[in-house]
Order: structure tokens, then C-alpha cells, then sequence
């Protein structure tokens, strides 16, 4: 039995990009003949200190941790046919032990889905940004048998290091992820689901809610999931905590679903998984027209797109003043990701990317691919 390695920074059911890019295809695979393991960095433990400032010795003691892991993975390589690299294997400018896996014979898999290229650290890490070197990413591309882009954008930037480049989407379980029956009465809910990480996108939607709470008062509400110390008094947001047993739920209280980006290199590579699972879920969808949103939404038909404050209002008054509105577009919004952007409609194309590498030749690169990946 074929078997594969995933090599990630975050255990199961923890990160958005894991969940939505493999760990939903990993019962798919070993139901065709796949055996899955997950090597993974963070524990539970980690998380009271990971993403905030300070606990200078705990953070070290955690990347030596993580080296001994990784040195772990590498020196089992023959157990292994594919191995699958999440983004990276270290949290570290270090491309050590990726090239430890290609050396030992295992073929390589390469899977991202944002402009990891470019350097995005987090305010409680800035720090240390100096353990951090976004430019590896060319490295790691060049490196694999074949790279996992996460859009077009994304695409086009891994094929200046690596010919054998193909798009695979973040998709979603449709399965999962099933509408909700009825609506509870109430104020229509506006709503955004991220991390604190990504908070720093919705406040491009600010003066658009600013807008609509001063024409709709208390006919309309905001609701913020995925960082719970977020506020916005104002607007009467308190942030809510994202939990995965209650994600759904949290998810379906939202009448609109919004997911506001700026218009920059790092937006440009995201893969508009919030606004796919509003989708999913039949929740009428308004996004910024950036990137792979614009390929998503088919303006006015599964939801909407807008480009500065002003049509930000308008589609979303729009939305609110008209209920026949929100549930056709929904409905659209829904067949669109079953057809397009969802595991039933991927899966099968994904394990032939699998197939093709254990049936096909050991190393797929071309001698300019290797050129790149020893430089």
C-alpha cells in the first residue's frame, strides 16, 4: 500500500488552509488505496503562547522541539512514497529538512494556497521576524515532483521555479457544510469570519457598516468570528472566538456574508475560502473584486462584488431591503461551490495527481527545476 506523509505545522481540525487543502481529501485517499499520516508541530500547549508577544524561552524551547521532530520524519523517509509539504516543514528560514526528504527518495509534493513569498508576520512575532525568510518559498518549489497552487496568481509565480505546476483549489465540503432551515427573527446579520491574523481585512469594510448602521440602525447587526478580542463599539462588534465545534453554527447566524480585501501582491494569492464557505452554506455573498474572488462570484448572479465604499453600500442595501434577493442569490451561491469549488466536484482529480506520481517516473523535474532548487 502506497503511503503518504503530510508534513504541516498544525494538528488536524486546527488550520483553515490543512482542513480546506488536505485533511478532508485524507479519507478519500485511504479509501483508494492510500495510507495517511499526519506529522505536525503545534500542540495544544502551544497555544497559549505561540501567536502572543513575549515567552521568549517557551517559543524556543518550542522551534527545538520542532527540529527534533522533523529530524524524526527525515530519517524514516523509506517508510514513505509521497511526502506532501504543507507551506513548509520548519517554521524557520530553514530548507534543511525538505531537501532531507527529497534525498531520501520520497516524491515531493509541494501545496500552498497564499503569496507566501512575500513577508507577513504577525504582530506578536515581529520579533522574530528574523527566523523567518519568505524567499525559501522559490526553493521549496523547485525542489518538488509536482506543486499544489492554490489559484491562477499563485500558479504563475511557482512556474518561474517549477514546470510541473497545477492548480488545485480550496474547496469545501459540501457535505458538511449544509444550509440552515429556517431564519430566527431578528435584525439582519452582516457577518465575517477570519482569524486575528486576517482582522486587519475586514477593517476595509469599516466605513461601508458605518454607513449602513446610520441608514438601518437597529434593523441591521455585525457579527465577527475568529478573533474574540476584536471591538468595534460603534458598530456593537465583539469578537467571537473560532471554535471548530460551533464553526458552523456561528457561520450560519450571518444573512450576508462579506469578505472585504485590499487590493495588493498578498490579497492577490488568497484563495477566498471565507467567502466559499458563506456560499456553501446558502448565505448571499459581497467580496472585493481581488484575485481569485472575481473567478468565484459571477457579479449579481451568485452574489456580488465591490470595489470601493460606495457600491459597498449600495449591493449591500440592496441585500438587506430584499429577502427574495438574499435567498435566490444563496441558492446560486450554493449550486456554484457544489459544481466548482467543492470536494465532491475536486476529489477525484486530486488522488489522480497522487496516482500519477506513484505510477510515474521518480523525479519529475526538469534540469532548469533542479538548477533552481540547488541555488
Amino acid at each position: 500500500m502506497p503511503s503518504i506523509l503530510f508534513v504541516a505545522s498544525h494538528r488536524s481540525g486546527r488550520s483553515p488552509n490543512q482542513r480546506f487543502r488536505f485533511e478532508q481529501y485524507m479519507a478519500f485517499l485511504e479509501s483508494n488505496g492510500f495510507r495517511c499520516e499526519l506529522s505536525h508541530l503545534v500542540e495544544a500547549s502551544d497555544d497559549s503562547f505561540l501567536y502572543k508577544p513575549g515567552h521568549f524561552l517557551d517559543k524556543l524551547r518550542f522551534v527545538r522541539r520542532c527540529v527534533a521532530k522533523r529530524r524524526r520524519d527525515a530519517a524514516r523517509m523509506k517508510d514513505f512514497d509521497i511526502v506532501f509539504i504543507c507551506r513548509e516543514a520548519l517554521m524557520t528560514r530553514s530548507t534543511h529538512f525538505e531537501r532531507a526528504f527529497r534525498k531520501g527518495g520520497a516524491r515531493i509534493i509541494y501545496d500552498f494556497d497564499d503569496s507566501i513569498w512575500l513577508s507577513n508576520v504577525s504582530d506578536a512575532n515581529r520579533k522574530w521576524s528574523w527566523v523567518k525568510d519568505p524567499s525559501k518559498t522559490s526553493k521549496l518549489i523547485a525542489l518538488a515532483d509536482r506543486v499544489f497552487a492554490g489559484n491562477d496568481y499563485l500558479a504563475d509565480y511557482a512556474r518561474g521555479f517549477n514546470k510541473n505546476v497545477v492548480v488545485v483549489p480550496t474547496t469545501i465540503d459540501t457535505d458538511e457544510y449544509q444550509p440552515r432551515a429556517t431564519r430566527a427573527e431578528g435584525p439582519i446579520v452582516i457577518g465575517w469570519s477570519g482569524s486575528i491574523t486576517t482582522i486587519q481585512h475586514f477593517r476595509y469594510a469599516i466605513p461601508a457598516l458605518k454607513a449602513i448602521r446610520e441608514r438601518y440602525g437597529e434593523k441591521v447587526a455585525f457579527r465577527i468570528v475568529g478573533d474574540a478580542s476584536y471591538r468595534v463599539p460603534e458598530l456593537g462588534i465583539a469578537g467571537l472566538p473560532w471554535r471548530k465545534d460551533t464553526e458552523l453554527d456561528d457561520l450560519r447566524a450571518m444573512d450576508i456574508g462579506i469578505m472585504p480585501l485590499p487590493d495588493d501582491e498578498w490579497a492577490r494569492g488568497k484563495c477566498g475560502l471565507k467567502g466559499l464557505q458563506y456560499m456553501a452554506l446558502g448565505i448571499p455573498t459581497l467580496m472585493s473584486p481581488v484575485g481569485v474572488n472575481s473567478a468565484i462570484i459571477q457579479d449579481g448572479s451568485n452574489g456580488f462584488l465591490a470595489h470601493d465604499t460606495e457600491e459597498w453600500v449600495a449591493k449591500l442595501c440592496r441585500l438587506i431591503d430584499d429577502a427574495d434577493l438574499r435567498g435566490r442569490m444563496g441558492a446560486e451561491a450554493r449550486r456554484s461551490v457544489e459544481e466548482h469549488w467543492s470536494k465532491r466536484a475536486w476529489q477525484d482529480r486530486y488522488l489522480q495527481h497522487f496516482n500519477d506520481l506513484i505510477h510515474g517516473s521518480h523525479d519529475h523535474r526538469t534540469e532548469e527545476d533542479r538548477a533552481h532548487a540547488r541555488a
